[in-house]
C-alpha cells in the first residue's frame, strides 16, 4: 500500500490496449510507472479480435493477460481497482484509490469508452457476438452471409453500403430512423440491399445465436446484426480535474493536442477515451506514441531540475518532435 509520499514517474488510469502500451514504452524507458485498471475493457464480450496484426483470433483478454505480464516484466506495478478522485497541481498529480493515494509526475487517463445501444431485446445479450459494429473486424467472418444492419442514426446507410462488399445479402432494417432520403434509398436499391420499413422489435436467438430480427410482426431471418452505438467517453475523471471538451456529433469530447496533452498541465490522454475510433490497432500504437510523448515532456523537467530552472519551452518542444519521429 502507498503511504502518499512516494511520487512516481506516471501513473496509467486504465489498463486497454492503449493504458498497456503506453506502460510497456514508458517501463522500458526505465520509468517508474503505476497502472490502475477496473477491469472492464470495451470488448470483454467479443469471443475474438481481428485484424491485430500477429493476434488475428486472439481473445481480446488474452491479448491484455499477455500485456499486463509483458508491463510488469519491465517493472510495471498493477493495481486492480477504480479511481475514486484525482488533483493536479501542475507539479504533482495525486490519484485516489480505495486502498491509497498514488503520486506521479505525470497522469496518462485511458479509460476508454461505453457502447449505448439500441433499446431492443435480445441485442444486448449478443453484443459481441452475434451483434457486432465494425464492417473490418468482423465483416470477413461473416462474408456472404445474410448481414442486418439495425439503423440507429442516418450514419447506417454508410454502415449497410460498406457490409455490401463483404455480402451481396444486406438487409437495412430502418428501425426508428424512417425512410433514407431518395438518393440514397435509390443506392441503396441499385446495389441490391433489401429495405425493412419500421421499429425493430426484437432478435429471433436460437442456440445463443442470432438468426433473425423482428420486425412489423414478421421475422426476417439473418445470420448476424450489424448496428451503431452510440460511443459514451468514461472521462469523469478528466472532466474533474477539469480538462476542456469540444462539442461534436457525438457530443462534447475531451480536447488533446496531437500528441495526447489535454488542457490540464501534467494530464494527458489515449484511446478511445479521447477517440471513438481507435480500434486495438490503433490503441496500441497511439499508446506507444503518447508514452514517448509523455517520456519527452519528463525528460525536459529532468534537465530543467539539473539546471535548477523551469524547463525552457525550446527544450519541450525539441524532445516532442523527436518522440514523434
Amino acid at each position: 500500500m502507498g503511504n502518499g509520499r512516494e511520487l512516481t514517474d506516471v501513473v496509467v488510469v486504465g489498463g486497454g490496449p492503449a493504458g498497456l502500451s503506453a506502460a510497456l514504452s514508458l517501463g522500458r524507458a526505465r520509468r517508474r510507472v503505476v497502472v490502475v485498471d477496473a477491469g472492464e475493457p470495451r470488448n470483454m464480450t467479443a469471443p475474438h479480435m481481428h485484424g491485430v496484426l500477429g493476434h488475428d483470433g486472439l481473445s481480446p483478454l488474452r491479448l491484455l493477460e499477455l500485456g499486463r505480464k509483458e508491463v510488469a516484466g519491465y517493472g510495471v506495478r498493477l493495481i486492480h481497482g477504480e479511481v475514486t478522485a484525482a488533483r493536479a497541481d501542475g507539479a504533482v498529480v495525486e490519484v485516489e484509490t480505495a486502498n491509497e493515494t498514488i503520486r506521479a509526475r505525470r497522469l496518462l487517463v485511458a479509460t476508454g469508452l461505453a457502447d449505448d445501444l439500441p433499446d431492443i431485446p435480445g441485442l444486448r445479450e449478443q453484443w459481441g457476438r452475434g451483434v457486432v459494429v465494425c464492417p473490418y473486424c468482423d465483416g470477413w467472418e461473416h462474408r456472404d452471409d445474410v448481414i442486418g444492419v439495425v439503423a440507429t442514426s442516418p450514419r447506417s446507410v454508410d454502415q449497410a453500403q460498406l457490409l455490401r462488399q463483404w455480402s451481396d445479402r444486406v438487409v437495412y432494417f430502418a428501425n426508428a430512423t424512417g425512410e433514407p432520403a431518395a438518393d440514397e434509398m435509390d443506392a441503396l436499391v441499385r446495389r441490391g440491399i433489401r429495405f425493412e420499413s419500421g421499429p425493430v422489435t426484437g432478435l429471433r436467438v436460437d442456440d445463443d445465436r442470432v438468426t433473425g430480427v423482428e420486425v412489423g410482426g414478421r421475422v426476417i431471418a439473418v445470420g448476424v446484426v450489424f448496428t451503431g452505438p452510440t460511443p459514451r467517453p468514461r472521462d469523469a475523471l478528466l472532466r474533474s480535474l477539469g480538462a476542456t471538451t469540444t462539442e461534436g456529433p457525438l457530443g462534447p469530447w475531451v480536447d488533446i493536442d496531437e500528441d495526447g496533452r489535454t488542457s490540464v498541465p501534467g494530464v494527458w490522454a489515449v484511446g478511445n477515451v479521447v477517440n471513438a475510433r481507435a480500434n486495438v490497432s490503433v490503441s496500441l500504437g497511439l499508446g506507444s506514441l503518447v508514452a514517448g510523448a509523455v517520456n519527452a515532456d519528463l525528460v525536459a523537467d529532468d534537465i530543467a531540475g539539473a539546471h535548477g530552472r523551469k524547463s525552457p519551452s525550446g527544450a519541450r518542444s525539441q524532445f516532442r518532435h523527436h518522440a514523434r519521429t
